[in-house]
């Protein structure tokens, strides 16, 4: 699972353009939305297509997205139990 969590962060880098950043910079257990990352409604979007173009993962419904997104460790649990890749 770490090395999942890992490669969550740097693919959250990647596809957020968040260059000045390194995996170590973000926290597992920090929110990304709001006073954690910082993340927006655009960067939710992102993220939605990451999970589905790397892990095979569509959401059906956008309202779990709050919960799913909370954080990297949240993200790397739902990966975890549904990623078709």
């Amino acid at each position: 699972m770490e090395e999942l969590v890992l490669e969550l962060k740097q693919r959250i880098i990647d596809a957020l353009n968040l260059e000045e950043m390194t995996p170590e910079d973000i926290e597992t257990e920090a929110p990304l939305f709001g006073e954690g990352l910082g993340l927006d409604s655009i960067d939710a979007l992102e993220l939605i297509v990451l999970l589905e173009k790397n892990y095979g993962i569509r959401l059906a419904n956008p309202a779990e997205g709050k919960e799913i997104f909370k954080s990297v460790a949240s993200i790397a649990a739902y990966v975890n139990e549904h990623r078709t890749k």
